[in-house]
Parts: structure tokens; sequence; C-alpha cells
């Protein structure tokens, strides 16, 4: 369900500073909600959340209630306080037993029982009272259950994606011993969801096509807005020219590259099937060919990869980057996907060829074969990582084509041009480029 919380080291932190005079032209405050800081961004959804919150803080003073996970978090704090009118940051401390238990004590969703908060249902209702709040925008469901009801302003609601729907695919691919609590959480976070799309302006999902499952979903569609609102991705930082390979991937075998969080389920399940399944045919092939799986928190699934059919385990890196330099082919093989998937993202923007499944493409509008490649089941996978660590031509190829198309269909300014608009401003009214 939800992550398990850092320990409680810090108190809800605070901070409030008049901007007067800085405010845009077309509107007043912002109040910005999000389950997660948003620095730094080095994971999907505080990629999505930072730019996000970068764009609005271009458009009027913007005041900022969010959780902290860890030290990590807590170290980038001024980060967020430098572009925060307003700042409330919330230790998250509530482990996953501790919100079941009192969700089910309650009959609410755990996922709102783990990111719930007096401190920042306080902070919400001091800041309306208080400041020229004019619009809200809300990252992920989770924060939905601060909107106030009275609130007579635009509310955006970024759902990302559909969590309900992902909370069933967990039911339907789980042990039996958890489908009884995901299929709870999926008919709650459901009946929530619907909710929140008749109380927001408009509701706003990664993809076309997870928009139109968030649409097709609502018993009643009648007064809601669902529309997409696509990830971007910063391709200047991604640039491979003047990026060197990994010193440890300078082997003489072909080098495959997962990068992701090695504690949410659907990477740990791709992992598993990569290297237990795929991993086996390529070395029949490619007898040194190694699988580098990279990324932060392996939990214990992962870690006992490490060694098994060329696999190597990172844990934490300092920059993704020269991991996904040194890669002769980067692989998505997510069995469960929702919205659009960064991690290909940026490893196309690195001119990295990238073979995925169907479910990690999905709202991703390349061309198959040229821009990426698509497989799904061991088998077909099997044949075209083969396939592309063979022909290096075509891999090649296929990596520039993906630069290409990243470049010129990607950027984040493109994928949040119509925010201002769903704020109540224009981009007349920005304060400074975004």
């Amino acid at each position: 369900m939800a992550e398990t919380a850092a320990a409680d080291r810090k108190p809800a932190r605070s901070a409030d500073r008049d901007r007067a005079g800085v405010t845009g032209a077309a509107m007043g405050e912002i109040l910005f909600l999000a389950h997660r800081m948003p620095f730094p961004p080095d994971r999907g959804d505080k990629i999505r959340s930072c730019h996000m919150l970068r764009r609005i803080s271009a458009l009027a003073p913007v005041h900022v209630a969010c959780f902290a996970d860890d030290e990590a978090d807590w170290s980038h704090e001024p980060e967020l306080a430098a572009i925060s009118a307003g700042l409330c940051l919330v230790a998250r401390t509530k482990s996953v037993p501790v919100a079941a238990a009192q969700a089910l004590a309650t009959g609410k969703p755990v996922s709102l029982t783990a990111f719930s908060s007096p401190a920042i249902r306080r902070f919400v209702r001091e800041t309306l009272a208080t400041r020229p709040i004019s619009a809200i925008f809300v990252f992920s469901g989770q924060m939905a259950q601060y909107i106030p009801e009275d609130f007579t302003g635009p509310v955006v609601m970024d759902f990302v994606d559909v969590d309900s729907a992902k909370f069933e695919a967990y039911a339907r691919a789980g042990n039996p011993a958890v489908r009884v609590m995901y299929r709870r959480e999926a008919n709650l976070l459901r009946r929530f969801e619907e909710k929140i799309a008749h109380r927001a302006t408009a509701s706003v999902l990664v993809t076309d096509e997870e928009a139109t499952l968030f649409r097709d979903r609502l018993q009643h569609r009648r007064g809601t807005r669902v529309m997409a609102l696509p990830n971007g991705i910063d391709w200047r930082f991604y640039d491979p020219s003047g990026i060197a390979p990994a010193p440890e991937m300078l082997r003489a075998g072909p080098q495959i590259v997962f990068t992701g969080q090695m504690d949410y389920p659907p990477n740990i399940a791709a992992v598993q099937f990569f290297a237990r399944q795929v991993m086996p045919r390529v070395r029949e092939r490619f007898a040194q060919a190694e699988f580098n799986v990279v990324g932060r928190a392996p939990v214990a699934e992962v870690q006992a990869l490490q060694g098994r059919n060329g696999c190597r385990v990172t844990g934490t890196v300092p920059d993704v980057r020269p991991w996904l330099a040194g890669a002769d082919l980067v692989v998505a093989p997510l069995l469960i996907a929702r919205g659009v998937q960064n991690k290909v993202l940026e490893a196309m923007a690195m001119a990295r060829p990238v073979l995925a499944t169907r479910a990690a493409a999905t709202g991703i509008p390349a061309r198959v074969g040229q821009d990426l490649a698509v497989a799904d089941g061991p088998e077909d996978f099997a044949t075209h990582t083969l396939a592309l660590l063979a022909d290096t031509a075509l891999a090649r190829s296929m990596g520039a084509a993906g630069r290409r198309f990243v470049v010129d269909r990607c950027g984040w300014d493109r994928a949040l041009d119509p925010l201002p608009a769903l704020l109540g401003a224009d981009r007349r009214g920005d304060r400074h480029a975004a």
C-alpha cells in the first residue's frame, strides 16, 4: 500500500514569507498540496510534482504543504523553502500497519489514512484564512482529503494515474493474504475518486489512456472535467554527450539496464521477470551479458538476484546517467504500469535503445520499431533483446531516433502549457520564466 515512513526525527515545520508585490496580474496566490516533497526530483512522482511546482511558482506566490519521507528529503528543505511563499513540511511517520489498523477502524482507505496529518489540515485552514488564495493544486489522490468543501476558486486535482485500478491489478496479482485488503482499497478509492472528480474544477491524469480509464470508471460523468496532462523530460539534462559510462560497466559483455525505485512492487516484479525468464536465454548467446538493476532501496527479493544470471543490483547511485550511458539496451519489462514511465523517456533522451512492454510504453506516442521496441512475454522479450544486442547498427539508430522524438515532443514546457489556464491564469500572468 503506502510506503513505510522513516523514523520520526522532526516535527512538522512551517514557514511563511510575505511576497508582496510579486503576485501575478491574473490571479492571487496558490495552495499546492503533495504527498511527497517535490525535492529532490529523483523519482517519477517527485519529478512530475517538482516541474508542476516550478511552473506554478512562475504564476503567483505558492504555499506548499507536503510530507518528507526521510533525511534525504529534509536535506532539500532549503530548496523547497526558496520556491515557497509559505511552507508546511511534515515528517511522515505513520507505518503501513498503523495506517491499516486506523483505516479498518474508520472505514477509510489506507492510502488516505497514511497521509492524514493534523498539521497539514491546520496549515491549509490558516493559509486560506490569511492569504488571498485564488486556486488550489493537489498532487496525488492521497492529498485530496485536504480540499475544503467551501473553497470557491479553481481546484486542479492531479491524480497522475488511477490508483483504484492499480489496487485492482495488485489484487489480481497478489497472494491470497493481501488480496482482500487490496480489493477493499480499490473499492474505497474508486468511490473517493468519483467524489473528488465532481469536486475538482479539472481532474488531470498523465496520459490520454489513463484519462479515458478514469472517465469510464465514473458512475456519473456529468459535471466533471477529465483531461490528460503528460509528463515531460528535461532532455537537456539527459544529454548523452559528455557522459561517460559507469566504470562497473566497462566489461566485455553486453550491458542491459533497468532503472527505478526498487521497493516499488511493479519494479520488483519487472526485474524478477527479466532476470529469471529472459536473462538465461540472453546468456546462452552472450555468455558475459550483464543485467544492471539500478535504483534505491532494493528489497530482499531484488537483492537476492545479485549474481544470478549476470544480474548486478547497484542500490542507490549518485547519478543514473552514467548507467544509462553505458547501456547497450535499456529495458522496461513492467507487467503492471500506469501512466508515462519516466524511466523510458530518460533512456530515450540518453539515446539508448529501449525495449518495453506495451504497458510501459503506454502514453508515449513514439514509433514502435523505430523510436523504441515493444515486446510482451518471456519469449518475445528474449527475442527482441537478442536482436537489439546482436544488431548494433539497429540499436544505435533506434537510440538516435528516440532522442529526436524526446527533444521534439516531450519537453516540460510543452507538456505543462495548459496548466496556467487551469489555475485561472494565462501566460501573461507569469511572474518570471518557468
